[in-house]
């Protein structure tokens, strides 16, 4: 089954076509790194994990690129408030690049314990801005912006094909902006996004600021997407993502600037994941409405838990985070673990290439379907409780979970602490055995069971574990 994608950009299922062969380009938004990421941001990235390693377990060779923003994202993200890294640096009395240094290496150890992949290129803001000053340099050349005492700005209206991503018409845009707060009165509508802030007026005490032709200054937030996707990518390349919350304004400010300065479409595919909600609520640090992997771990949930749980419901669906939820889905996790290393002998598959070739053909049609996680999970949990031998089924079990990322291969059981009446138990059990003493034997084995523990003969001696936990 082909590859399909949802492209939000024509609001349809669309077969994935890469520009080159079999080589894919792939530019993921990354974190602004003035906090810890939230579990909805996490999530985001766990689509965009499962996206990479779908493209590849199609065949595809991912060039994949994600910006780290570390200067320019304003409290607002419609050009108003302060810069939120240096905010925060202000708050904890560091300088910004402690503030970004920290937190970008709370990202980076985040998406390591979720097993997300770290994209080849990650691309912090600061370490770019030639590249930005030079985007900017050809959209005031064509006229597609201009400059004031305090910015320089994109003129949305000059831009006719505005709306194309979010749906709405340039009008509409312009007319929701109209009752927008305007710090520059020379900005000629609030609709206009700026490129370049100067380190004048409210920004005249900011830290990062680098010269250019149009004064000192600093590039606004969404500048830095369209200049780093260049750079590493080319333009167009085949697909850019991030969450739905960058579809009104920062993608569709990321298209206008690209597009216009350089005559060719940014991207081909817009992919993009639903929220994760708490209370019912879109999770935001803004809002103090959110929940870090920390917190999760802190009460005794494992973060892969927390991906399990993702990977249970469609990436453009929402999610209400739930306690309950994340429980059931560490009880999941743990059927599959214990299902992938013991998995139950139900009895030989007579056609065992058939079966296979049938496990692989649902598995794939799950995740080539935009996607689809929660079906594929149900392809890997029913492949795993098959009669098919063990080898067989890790092997394609470890095919599957190349693709979902839950390290089934690499998970190693803590060792149990095995409680002194049972190790008493065994001990008397395997005495009682040694003299052929076997009714005895098996009624130290049900005594064993009751209290939650399975003993078993082997040639080495008994083994005592654990039982698990429907």
């Amino acid at each position: 089954m082909a590859l399909k994608l949802y492209n939000t950009l024509s609001r349809r299922l669309e077969v994935f076509k890469p520009l080159k062969n079999k080589t894919v380009g792939l530019y993921t938004c990354g974190p602004t790194v003035y906090n810890f990421a939230h579990i909805g941001n996490l999530r985001t990235y766990i689509f965009e994990d499962i996206l990479e390693r779908v493209l590849e377990w199609n065949g595809y060779k991912v060039k994949r690129v994600m910006n780290v923003t570390d200067v320019g994202h304003l409290t607002g993200d419609t050009d108003e408030g302060r810069d939120k890294v240096e905010e925060e640096a202000r708050a904890e009395r560091k300088s910004v690049e402690e503030i970004a240094e920290r937190y970008t290496k709370a990202f980076l150890a985040d998406i390591k314990k979720l097993n997300i992949k770290v994209p080849k290129t990650v691309a912090p803001a600061t370490k770019y801005v030639k590249e930005q000053k030079a985007l900017i340099k050809e959209l005031l050349k064509k006229g597609y912006a201009y400059e004031t005492d305090s910015a320089v700005y994109f003129e949305v209206a000059k831009f006719k094909d505005y709306g194309k991503l979010s749906g709405q018409s340039l009008r509409e845009k312009l007319t929701a902006a109209r009752d927008e707060v305007v710090h520059d009165p020379q900005k000629r509508h609030p609709a206009d996004f700026a490129l370049w802030f100067k380190t004048v007026g409210r920004f005249r005490n900011h830290i990062l600021r680098w010269p250019s032709p149009w004064g000192e200054g600093f590039p606004g937030w969404h500048v830095e997407c369209s200049a780093i996707s260049r750079k590493f990518l080319g333009q167009p390349f085949d697909i850019h993502t991030g969450g739905v919350d960058h579809i009104g304004t920062h993608h569709p400010n990321e298209i206008a600037q690209s597009e216009a300065a350089y005559g060719k479409p940014l991207a081909r595919y817009w992919l993009h994941g639903e929220y994760l909600l708490m209370n019912a609520a879109k999770m935001a640090k803004s809002e103090r409405n959110f929940l870090t992997l920390s917190d999760l771990t802190e009460k005794g949930f494992s973060p892969l838990a927390f991906r399990y749980l993702v990977l249970g419901t469609h990436y453009r669906s929402r999610i209400n985070f739930r306690w309950e939820a994340l429980a059931a889905a560490e009880k999941g996790l743990a059927r599959l673990r214990s299902s992938y290393l013991e998995p139950a002998e139900a009895g030989r598959a007579k056609d065992r290439p058939a079966l296979v070739a049938e496990f692989r053909k649902r598995f794939r049609k799950g995740m080539n379907d935009d996607l689809g996680t929660p079906a594929a999970l149900a392809v890997l949990h029913e492949l795993l409780a098959s009669g098919l031998p063990a080898p067989a089924k890790r092997l394609l079990a470890d095919e599957f979970d190349a693709v979902l990322g839950l390290g089934l291969s690499k998970f190693r059981p803590k060792a149990a602490v095995m409680p002194a009446k049972i190790k008493e138990l065994a001990q008397k059990r395997e005495k009682f055995r040694n003299n052929k003493q076997f009714v005895q034997a098996d009624r130290l084995r049900e005594e064993a069971d009751r209290l939650g523990y399975i003993i078993e003969d082997t040639p080495e001696g008994p083994r005592v574990r654990r039982k698990s936990i429907d």
